[in-house]
């Protein structure tokens, strides 16, 4: 009587254990792994987040005539590395530029900080500065004039790490080939992976997975949404106040926003730096501490609640840890995939909370 009870709970203690070794090795796989995972991940998160565009374009068309999966793939492909090259375009040629501008100007704002403090400090406690104006000019003059000897350096140290190179120049060349067939084949991908799940576990799996989606596609699409609407404000009030590198600045600012407080914090040093350098006065450097101050309440109080809104259900201190751990444990790879797996943990703590609030042992 006593016997099939027990067959029943060591089957399913052998079966608990089975999918626990299978889930450690496959842990362990993806820790050798990480290494070359990299464009891998990148292609992935970005077949994820188009995936419904690829789909809304294949229902497009004249008549019966649609356009096709592969098609439609491309399509959207070419926009997503056609907007990546006019971002280089617009932000490299901008920083080279305002890099020569603040070499020149940099010797000028030493020496009127040395006009104003110097007499202070001399009169006060006998200091004076051992800085010559002339003299920095003269170095960063030649230093500029050698910048084809330091490109020559460049070069030497990428053929004396050759193997390096090569490794991220095959990165760069696997990565649109991955993306294209994740994103021609994702649904395909999907299902296959749908039909590997147990029968018994299937309707919780499916689920749980579709409030993972729900969740993780409604945090990227709205967070890339804040990204371009903070990215044009920053851009557009920098402009307005007269900062020669509004554009660079604007656009770091705002793309850097997917990280909490380090696009707006990395922004506003480099605007302070190129404010300091180019205005006269502090009174023409206030406008732009205001333009960050308001984009920092615009974000926070309109833009990030209607686009975003709490998709994620976690507080932006445990997203920030998310972000720095996967970072330090697995490197760019973790950074990746910090979010995915913090949405998933989102929603397993949401289970789990409501499982233990209808248990015994809370009702009890």
């Amino acid at each position: 009587m006593t016997t099939e009870p027990k067959k029943t709970a060591t089957k399913n203690v052998f079966i608990d254990n089975r999918w626990l070794i299978i889930a450690v090795i496959f842990v362990i796989i993806i820790y050798l792994l990480l290494p070359v995972l990299t464009p891998f991940l990148i292609a992935a998160i970005l077949a994820y987040i188009c995936d419904p565009l690829v789909d809304r374009l294949c229902l497009l068309g004249i008549g019966r005539l649609r356009l096709g999966r592969t098609l439609a793939t491309l399509v959207v492909m070419t926009g997503i590395f056609g907007i990546i090259t006019l971002l280089f375009l617009i932000l490299v040629p901008l920083l080279q530029k305002e890099s020569l501008l603040i070499a020149e100007r940099l010797p000028s704002i030493i020496s009127n900080i040395r006009n104003i403090v110097e007499p202070w400090l001399q009169s006060h406690f006998g200091i004076s500065f051992a800085i010559d104006g002339a003299q920095i000019q003269e170095i960063i003059s030649k230093n500029w004039k050698t910048a084809g000897g330091i490109l020559g350096d460049l070069l030497k140290i990428a053929g004396n790490n050759g193997l390096a190179l090569i490794g991220l120049l095959t990165n760069i060349l696997l990565l649109p080939v991955v993306l294209f067939y994740l994103l021609r084949d994702w649904d395909g991908f999907i299902a296959s992976i749908a039909q590997l799940i147990p029968l018994d576990w299937q309707g919780k799996t499916t689920s749980i997975a579709t409030e993972i989606d729900q969740v993780l596609s409604e945090f990227l699409r709205g967070q890339l949404a804040v990204m371009a609407v903070m990215s044009v404000f920053y851009v557009a009030g920098l402009w307005f106040v007269g900062l020669d590198m509004a554009l660079a600045i604007g656009i770091i600012a705002g793309l850097l926003g997917f990280v909490p407080y380090l696009g707006p914090t990395l922004g506003l040093g480099l605007a302070l730096l190129v404010a300091v350098l180019q205005f006269t006065s502090l009174a023409q450097v206030i406008p732009v501490l205001m333009v960050f101050g308001l984009g920092q309440l615009i974000e926070s109080m309109i833009v990030t609640p209607k686009l975003v809104g709490d998709r994620i259900g976690l507080h932006p201190v445990v997203v920030i840890f998310a972000l720095i751990a996967g970072g330090q444990l697995f490197g760019f790879t973790g950074v990746l995939l910090a979010l995915p797996i913090t949405a998933a943990l989102a929603v397993g703590l949401r289970h789990t909370r409501d499982n233990y609030l209808n248990s015994d042992t809370y009702l009890n």
